[in-house]
């Protein structure tokens, strides 16, 4: 005679009981009963595996965690069971990637009993013990595979924390306007553009052009700026705030006369740059000025036809921009070229004024021809009277 559906839940509870009285024998009699009669579920099947552990029957305990498992792959607390064992067995890989089902199946950890969010956090601990211990392994060998080799490799290193999950990949995300086959490089090696070191040696000259600005108390624009006749920007309070700032040479594709003929030796020394050229729209070159004590916060720019350059000139200590996975920290007179649509942003942490020369230029891999595609596709845009693409931060 089959048990009735009272029986069953009966027969289960008095399991439950029996187990948590500290009688695994009599729980795993009353689990087994419903197994033989094909009326347990997965909160049985996973009773079971705690009563055989507690039995110290780790075969049976592990048969029964996985009956639990087939019913339900998302138990979490099944899932956490079978990577406690797997990592018992020595079966670190198995283990790390139960921990993180687990992890990835459990609902918001608000609606979590405490002790399960407990066992989550020590999930968590687990996975990254095991990463650390890893990425010590990994790079040891590496070490000795390619000790004969005789070179370094950024980017093969770069592979590595990405391999052992030290670093994120992160990936180009303009806001408008996406050039398809454009390496994903985060920050670019300076030997790629012949005229940086030109640059780099004009620092001084640029610097004494800044400090008679700054000298004179020539006014310097928030860089995020509300308009009237467009919706209100999201910028973590830095819309129309001085604490990020820029004085403008170029501005949307025009040279700002007065402000240009204040620094020609900074024009002189970007005679030989490639510029970004988009009518009505860049180039942009500006000094950007960082109060004490402020954060740009993460954000992508808008086109990935482009590069960002800074060259610092007036750098405190605690000055640094993160691109992606990469955080760089200012030095003065060392500039740097960066993809802008990918993830970044910048901070300035000290109690003293950071300011960069800051401008844009063509990506390297793009043709005259693609530059010139490029600049006649926005020069339609912005010819449309209808919904118009927008150019901002």
């Amino acid at each position: 005679m089959q048990t009735s559906p009272n029986d069953v839940r009966m027969i289960a509870q008095a399991g439950m009981t029996a187990l948590k009285g500290g009688n695994p024998a009599g729980a795993r009699a009353s689990f087994e009963r419903l197994v033989a009669e094909r009326r347990a579920d997965a909160s049985v099947h996973l009773g079971l595996a705690y009563a055989c552990l507690a039995l110290k029957d780790q075969v049976a305990a592990m048969s029964a965690v996985d009956a639990a498992l087939r019913l339900e792959p998302d138990n979490v607390q099944a899932l956490l069971f079978k990577a406690d064992r797997m990592d018992q067995a020595g079966d670190a890989r198995a283990a790390s990637m139960f921990y993180r089902a687990a992890m990835g199946a459990a609902p918001n950890p608000a609606q979590l009993p405490r002790e399960l969010q407990q066992e989550l956090a020590r999930a968590q601990a687990m996975c990254e013990r095991y990463a650390q211990q890893f990425d010590a392994h990994l790079r040891e060998q590496m070490g000795r595979a390619c000790a004969g080799l005789g070179e370094d490799s950024r980017r093969f290193t770069q592979s590595l924390d990405l391999l052992s999950g030290s670093r994120q990949i992160y990936y180009q995300q303009p806001k408008v306007y996406y050039f398809p086959e454009l390496a994903q490089i985060q920050f670019f090696e300076p030997g790629q553009f012949a005229w940086l070191a030109g640059l780099e040696a004009a620092t001084d000259d640029i610097r004494e052009e800044l400090l008679a600005i700054l000298d004179e108390g020539a006014p310097f624009e928030p860089y995020v700026q509300s308009q009237s006749n467009r919706p209100s920007k999201r910028q973590d309070g830095l819309v129309n705030n001085p604490a990020w700032s820029a004085f403008h040479l170029w501005r949307n594709g025009e040279v700002v006369q007065e402000n240009a003929e204040r620094c020609p030796k900074t024009m002189a020394a970007l005679a030989e740059v490639p510029l970004t050229r988009l009518k009505g729209r860049s180039p942009s070159i500006m000094f950007s000025l960082l109060r004490p004590g402020t954060h740009i916060p993460p954000h992508h720019g808008l086109i990935n036809t482009r590069l960002i350059c800074h060259l610092p000139l007036i750098v405190p200590p605690g000055c640094a921009l993160r691109v992606g996975n990469e955080t760089l920290q200012c030095e003065a007179g060392k500039a740097w070229v960066f993809d802008d649509t990918i993830e970044h942003e910048a901070w300035n942490r000290s109690d003293q004024t950071r300011v960069i020369l800051l401008f844009e230029i063509w990506r390297p891999e793009l043709t005259l021809a693609e530059r010139e595609m490029v600049s006649a596709m926005f020069d339609v845009i912005d010819h449309y009277r209808g919904g118009q693409v927008e150019w901002s931060i």
